[in-house]
């Protein structure tokens, strides 16, 4: 089979594809890469793929529309280093029978680890007490607070949820959860009590997990209302998307003193510098990286490499993506992770 790599050469593809991956890679087939330092413009994707049975992809690449499918007839499977899909694909290319996959299930890991940190890092208000003593001071006042026993709130249940749970069960939390679209069963089997309402979760909860694609049923999910139900002290931790939350609500509620945040995703990215969420001491600001780490990135590539040799051979997949699953993912390519 022939496989080409739509990445552009430099640092992305190199930290993605190094020597190791390649050479699994090259075990599959034939391997092009694009020549360039730069994405493939649209009009330009379908002939770089004229030949190619497989393309690798990554973040940035342009979608699969009908004039790129045109003129890559051969192309069977698309293999995707980003977590969401949906930046690139299109009905078009589940409909030319084109299979995806993605390395979701990573970075949904990778985040899920991070989530954990952020949790403990706020908790016990790690950054407050690393600048406190970097300026020279020692005393404390007591004010950080502990994760276990705690009860902790995952408000949605998709892949990074689920991955979190198991990671949370060494501190003895109470895991409580809130998604209409996911059968009771899926709860069970992983030991979390699922809630009937949102309020529910924001009112009980001492830490609050968000775990939601931005899509428009999403936009501003929590707001003023709900915030307003948080009990004092609480802590919301953001490692979804910045526009599930109203910005402008939490950083009144977070002014008021009342609870306390970690974002690490935001509405507009880079934070703005005007944002009134900057220079509060109970809010914790993250670059949108809770993950995937960079040492992950070579093992997403060596994890689609073994999901292309069971596509090969014809055997299910572990990381495929359906056109159901691809249309309830984040279609923002500016914005990487795993939902």
């Amino acid at each position: 089979m022939n496989i080409h790599v739509t990445m552009p050469n430099g640092t992305i593809r190199d930290t993605f594809i190094p020597n190791e991956a390649m050479t699994a890679l090259a075990k599959l087939g034939t391997v092009t890469c694009n020549p360039t330092t730069g994405q493939y413009a649209p009009e330009a994707l379908g002939p770089a793929l004229a030949d190619a049975h497989i393309a690798v992809t990554g973040w940035g690449c342009p979608p699969f529309t009908n004039q790129v499918l045109d003129a890559a007839p051969r192309l069977k499977l698309v293999a995707h280093t980003g977590g969401t899909v949906a930046p690139i694909v299109s009905s078009a290319l589940y409909e030319r029978g084109v299979t995806v996959i993605s390395g979701n299930e990573l970075y949904a890991e990778s985040v899920a680890e991070g989530t954990v940190a952020y949790i403990l890092a706020a908790l016990r208000r790690l950054p407050y007490y690393n600048a406190h003593v970097q300026t020279g001071a020692w005393s404390h006042h007591g004010l950080n607070e502990g994760l276990l026993d705690q009860t902790v709130g995952l408000v949605g249940f998709g892949a990074v949820a689920r991955y979190l749970v198991p990671m949370l069960r060494p501190f003895r939390v109470r895991v409580w959860a809130y998604d209409p679209f996911v059968p009771q069963h899926v709860f069970d089997e992983l030991g979390v009590a699922c809630v009937d309402s949102l309020e529910e979760i924001f009112r009980t909860c001492r830490v609050v997990s968000l775990h939601l694609p931005r899509v428009p049923e999403t936009y501003h999910l929590v707001d003023a209302e709900l915030l307003a139900l948080m009990q004092p002290g609480a802590l919301l931790v953001n490692t979804a998307r910045g526009s599930v939350v109203d910005e402008a609500a939490l950083a009144g509620a977070l002014r008021a003193g009342r609870i306390h945040a970690l974002l690490d995703v935001f509405e507009q990215e880079p934070l703005a510098p005007d944002s009134p969420l900057r220079g509060l001491d109970n809010c914790i600001l993250i670059p949108h990286m809770a993950g995937p780490t960079r040492d992950r990135f070579p093992l997403v590539t060596l994890a689609l490499c073994d999901d292309i040799l069971r596509f090969q051979a014809g055997r299910p997949l572990t990381l495929e993506i359906g056109l159901e699953r691809a249309l309830s993912m984040t279609n923002d390519s500016k914005q990487m992770g795993a939902k």
